[in-house]
């Protein structure tokens, strides 16, 4: 197969530059010349003839053996900048525009929920992330992205994987560093059986609380999370956004979207990062489809000092969207749905004309798609804040405020 030189003339939505055919090209970016075999209409193994000025050496040996990261060979500016451009272009296919702030950024290492992959060998046990395009497991010897306490589990990982796993199944372990160290929930390993049980607790100096499948193996401590003021106790494997920076960033944006709300609903409240933070200046409302989230919430709120009121409902926003009558009694709605988006939610919020609207997103297209909703119901974009969690990846994340006109803009 013959080489074949193209320029990439923009990044993908998974980080691969794209040069005309198309031609889809890892590890590339905007306007550089590279050479290699094309197959069918991907260059897996390009040669760099004509680098970017944007272009950096990656500081992670793994960088191009592992899945993890696709965006390590960037400066951090154009990364910033690209999320940003992955926002702005998100929004204009439905025609709006708007101020869309710097990228808050999180340092590298600062990521507290990882989900790590082992499987046993002939020799012993792996450990680490998916390859790139690939089952095959890459063993670490270093993280630039996972919080060291995390990184330096990997060894206790390997002799669980000794203890519970096989070689024809690969295991998940869904870690959590918690204030009282780390939550665990391991999935796709042997039956816990009685010599597994017994055998599983060794660990406990390293790992706070462990859950096998659906079952609890042991819990040192109940694991805390501190959302403002108050603290959680989530149950195994809840969701927690990524680091510790970029949940102040959407905390933060979320709370200056709302700024003036009396009365509050959120909506896809886990278990409670802006719900409980937010209680502190008004009664909040929060609905969550997960019964254990809300339980989790709800105790929180219950123990918590200086609160406003908090309430809680158990409910599939989906099958069961807030219907405009019960969402007239807020002023304001946070609302943070899945990849998805909440399209249904979203038309009962435009029919309700909520006042103050922040929306937080994992998924700049559903965003826009939900915003173009409200925004045609008569509200104003007022502003978007990209948020970068997942450094090195191409995952995008943002907060946004929307409002009636005849509010002065959040």
């Amino acid at each position: 197969m013959t080489d074949t030189q193209v320029t990439i003339h923009r990044l993908g939505h998974q980080g691969d530059g794209i040069a005309p055919g198309p031609v889809f090209v890892p590890l590339t970016l905007p306007g550089e010349v590279v050479a290699g075999a094309v197959d069918g209409d991907r260059m897996e193994a390009p040669r760099i003839v004509t680098p970017s000025p944007d272009r950096v050496r990656a500081p992670c040996a793994h960088f191009r053996s592992c899945g993890g990261c696709s965006l390590m060979h960037a400066s951090d500016g154009f990364v910033a900048g690209w999320k940003a451009q992955v926002i702005e272009t998100a929004l204009a296919a439905h025609d709006l525009t708007t101020e869309i702030r710097a990228t808050a950024t999180s340092p590298a290492r600062s990521r507290r929920r990882a989900t790590l992959a082992g499987r046993r060998t002939k020799k012993g046990a792996l450990v680490g992330f998916h390859g790139r395009r690939s089952d095959v497991i890459v063993p670490l010897t270093e993280c630039h992205v996972i919080a060291p306490d995390l990184f330096t589990l990997i060894p206790v990982l390997e002799e669980i994987v000794k203890l519970g796993g096989s070689r024809s199944a690969t295991l998940s372990f869904a870690l959590t560093l918690t204030e009282t160290g780390v939550d665990c929930a391991v999935s796709g390993g042997k039956p816990l059986d009685g010599p597994l049980r017994a055998a599983l607790p060794r660990f406990r100096d390293r790992i706070t609380r462990l859950t096998w499948g659906d079952e609890p193996v042991y819990a040192e401590a109940v694991p805390r999370l501190c959302f403002g003021p108050v603290a959680v106790a989530p149950p195994p494997g809840a969701f927690l956004q990524a680091t510790a920076e970029g949940e102040a960033a959407l905390r933060a944006a979320v709370a200056e979207g709302l700024t003036g709300a009396a009365r509050i609903a959120d909506l896809f409240a886990g278990c409670g990062t802006f719900a409980l933070p937010l209680a502190t200046h008004a009664p909040v409302h929060a609905v969550e489809g997960d019964e254990s989230l809300t339980a989790a919430l709800s105790q929180a709120a219950r123990h918590a000092q200086g609160l406003r009121p908090v309430t809680t409902e158990t409910r599939d926003l989906f099958r069961r969207p807030l219907l405009p009558e019960e969402l007239a009694k807020f002023d304001g709605v946070v609302i943070d749905p899945p990849r998805a988006g909440a399209e249904a939610q979203t038309r009962a919020l435009a029919e309700a004309r909520v006042p103050r609207i922040a929306m937080v997103s994992c998924n700049p297209v559903t965003f826009a798609r939900d915003a173009a909703l409200l925004t045609q119901a008569g509200y104003r974009l007022n502003w978007v804040q990209p948020v970068d969690q997942f450094r090195w990846s191409p995952h995008v994340e943002l907060a946004a405020s929307l409002s009636l006109p005849h509010l002065s803009a959040n």
